[in-house]
């Protein structure tokens, strides 16, 4: 519980400090939110998604299960409610709250109007950051990571690729109401320009999400033809402390068949293995690959049935 609180603050503050006050929508309810605000200047934006967020709560309720859904109500309440209480902290008065001018943000102290790209990419930081914390507590902040959790359990569409899909209606949302001044009447003449911010905010989140989720690749595998099996077995088991695999395979140009060794090692142990293995037999041949996921024992526990995949 406490990890999920301290992902819903960061990323409340990623909306507050450097994506409500440039008019970014970067989708989600809490994009819909900023467009919402701007139609409705006097209701918060935090306000807002609490409305769009209830009855998405009660679908998570519904499909994920009693566990989940109390998570993630937790979550999609405290969230709106700390954008609300962070909001009336950092705007001096109540017109400054309904304006959410960056110049009077912090006394204008942290402004960026001048750096837009800036408050993009922090925006987008923070808010994969907190959203990965979330989501690796088996939760969600609500909106579209509800829709984007039922199109990978019933549709097969990985996590952070579903939030990128639904997050683009949002943004066309925003294209409208902010860019073209749909509803309020006065376009703001930098509407293109924001929405490919909010783009930029969508890409790098949805990244910084599938890192928080899956990580880098920590690990290598390494396909080996060799001559010397024996000795590379001794290094392997016995020098290495890892296990290997042979692989029968045939050469295509001297159609001969030979051993093939499957190894996988951390990322700091290939130029170890490197060096043995020039030692051994500088004649071999070694490809070397990421090994994004690697499952079982001295690796990865195996996933959980409902556990979330960022790619």
């Amino acid at each position: 519980m406490l990890l999920i609180f301290l992902g819903c603050s960061i990323m409340g503050t990623a909306y507050v400090l450097f994506i409500n006050p440039y008019n970014f929508v970067p989708g989600g309810v809490y994009g819909l939110a900023i467009v919402m605000h701007n139609i409705f200047p006097s209701i918060q934006v935090g306000t807002f998604s609490y409305m769009f967020d209830i009855p998405l709560m009660i679908i998570a309720l519904l499909i994920f299960g009693s566990k989940f859904g109390f998570r993630t109500v937790v979550a999609a309440s405290y969230t709106p409610g700390f954008m609300n209480v962070l909001t009336n902290l950092v705007y001096p008065n109540e017109a400054a709250v309904e304006s959410l001018d960056p110049a009077l943000l912090l006394g204008g102290n942290l402004n960026f109007s001048n750096d837009l790209l800036m408050a993009a990419l922090l925006g987008a930081l923070l808010t994969g950051i907190g959203m990965g914390i979330v989501v690796r507590q088996q939760a969600t902040t609500g909106g579209t990571d509800i829709v984007a959790m039922l199109l990978q359990k019933y549709v097969g569409v990985k996590f952070s690729k579903a939030i990128f899909y639904a997050d683009g209606f949002v943004v066309v949302a925003g294209l409208l109401v902010i860019g073209f001044g749909f509803l309020i009447g006065e376009p703001d003449p930098s509407g293109w320009l924001l929405t490919i911010y909010s783009l930029v905010i969508i890409y790098c989140s949805s990244r910084v999400l599938a890192y928080a989720l899956d990580g880098a690749s920590y690990d290598k595998l390494l396909f080996i033809i060799s001559d010397q099996h024996a000795v590379m077995k001794e290094f392997i088991i016995h020098d290495l402390d890892r296990s290997a695999t042979y692989i029968r395979s045939r050469g295509m140009y001297t159609d001969a068949e030979r051993e093939m060794i499957f190894l996988v090692v951390s990322r700091k142990e290939v130029r170890r293995v490197q060096q043995q293995i020039k030692k051994i037999d500088p004649r071999a041949f070694v490809v070397v690959t990421d090994a994004y996921d690697t499952y079982g024992e001295g690796f990865k526990a195996f996933p959980e049935e409902n556990d979330l995949q960022a790619e």
